[in-house]
């Protein structure tokens, strides 16, 4: 035996001399359609949500419970499969979900009735939470310390181009009935054969279960030069949400959820009502859909300027100065005076607030050991998902009781106020080995 195969070093250290290779850019492109499609999902039914009303003979009220069922399943859903994901492993977890949900979608596209369609939707919630709560933990587990920040940032970008295709499904496929979106939807799920073949094992997960030589097979394959040593890993129980409420992790834990929450209530509160607040404004319905549309393309240069800062001044520094800057955009949005104004205050808050949001994946996958990682992950997708839920019936609640644009918005902007707040003790893990 050598002495490079004898040597022992911590799981983290396998990654920090890794380079980036083209095996990454594989994995990178198959969990970045897991992401456009994990967007499309929530975001599809919302622009043909007329055709609904008309094939079921239902109000708002009703298209509403619709589209908020798949939210309602990912609730207990991801509180199910972050533990599974710290059981049973990143990649079976994640390929099971997608594929589940692609069935239940495609036979979604047949309900009879809304009854069925809402628990169909409901279930493909339940299946659809498992790679959505792991995408990002995944992801981190593969990736070289150095690059960690950066890559995982660009995977965000995958939300607004899962927006912008449903925009895109709206305009193309509305005319066919919104069976034909959600038939796509099912194809989507088709996806999970590419995730098995091209995404391996976390390394981490596998030195955690013991499986020493499969650890450093893929270790080898990602192009480390450690992965002929012996790796340790910190022993944590599996999967035990009680663990996130013990000891140094209790407060990282509170804090990271009413964040998350709060987040999503600000991001969520505005993107769903969006349409109407224009409308308010004067703003057609199909200006309204481009006015979206142009949003969404303003997030993607959001992400791609916080990830190249924050590999150079830490996921905090970069994520507090985006969130403030998102918060004055809100505040030009709500207070515009004119179309002009209108379209650079929310462009200013798309910008800085989907930034802020990559930044926010990757920080937030990287605060617990890997034996909780998947488990945390899901505790904060589940915040995210309640706020989900309730953030469009309390703005809803707002415009009814006719408190205006304005006022509408300055409560949605008082959420990113709040989250900036929350951000201040959360740890830097910029540059730091995962656990």
């Amino acid at each position: 035996m050598t002495a490079v195969e004898t040597r022992t070093l911590p799981i983290g250290a396998a990654f920090d001399r890794m380079p980036f290779t083209r095996r990454h850019v594989l994995i990178a492109l198959a969990l970045f359609i897991a992401f456009v499609i994990e967007s499309w999902e929530q975001l599809a039914l919302i622009y043909v949500s007329g055709d609904l009303s008309s094939a079921f003979g239902i109000d708002e009220a009703g298209v509403g419970v619709v589209l908020s069922a798949v939210a309602f399943g990912m609730i207990p859903g991801v509180l199910v499969w972050g533990p599974v994901a710290d059981r049973i492993g990143r990649k079976p977890a994640s390929f099971w979900s997608l594929l589940a949900y692609g069935v239940i979608a495609f036979a979604s596209a047949f309900a009879p009735n809304m009854a069925t369609l809402v628990t169909l939707r409901v279930l493909s919630g339940l299946a659809l939470a498992g790679i959505y709560t792991i995408t990002f933990p995944y992801f981190l587990e593969l990736l070289p310390t150095r690059q960690r920040g950066k890559a995982a940032v660009y995977l965000s970008i995958g939300w607004p181009i899962g927006m912008l295709a449903a925009i895109a499904a709206s305009v193309l496929l509305g005319g066919l009935g919104w069976h034909v979106v959600v038939l796509a939807s099912a194809a989507a799920g088709l996806w999970a054969f590419a995730i098995k073949a091209w995404v391996p094992e976390s390394p981490y997960w596998l030195v955690a279960r013991g499986r020493q030589d499969e650890a450093g097979a893929v270790l080898r394959e990602l192009g480390s030069p450690d992965a002929e040593a012996r790796f340790t890993i910190a022993h944590e129980r599996v999967g035990n949400p009680l663990d996130l409420f013990r000891g140094r992790l209790a407060k990282i834990t509170v804090v990271m959820l009413v964040l998350n929450f709060a987040f999503n209530w600000g991001y969520w509160g505005l993107q769903t009502w969006l349409p109407t607040l224009l409308q308010e404004k004067g703003l057609s319905l199909s200006a309204s859909l481009g006015f979206a549309a142009l949003s969404a393309l303003m997030m993607i240069p959001g992400y791609v300027s916080a990830s190249l800062l924050t590999a150079r001044f830490g996921r905090k520094k970069v994520f507090l100065v985006y969130v403030v800057a998102a918060v004055l955009g809100g505040l030009w949005f709500a207070t515009a005076g004119s179309t002009w104004q209108l379209y650079a205050g929310n462009f200013v808050l798309s910008f800085f607030s989907l930034g802020a949001w990559g930044v926010w994946n990757t920080w937030n996958g990287e605060f617990y050991p890997t034996a909780l990682r998947g488990t945390g992950y899901s505790w904060a997708t589940a915040a995210q998902l309640v706020a989900t839920t309730v953030a469009p019936s309390a703005v809803g609640a707002l415009l009814a009781h006719a408190t205006g644009f304005t006022t509408t918005m300055l409560v949605i902007n008082a959420f990113m106020v709040a989250t900036a707040l929350l951000a201040v003790p959360l740890p830097e893990t910029e540059g730091r080995e995962l656990e």
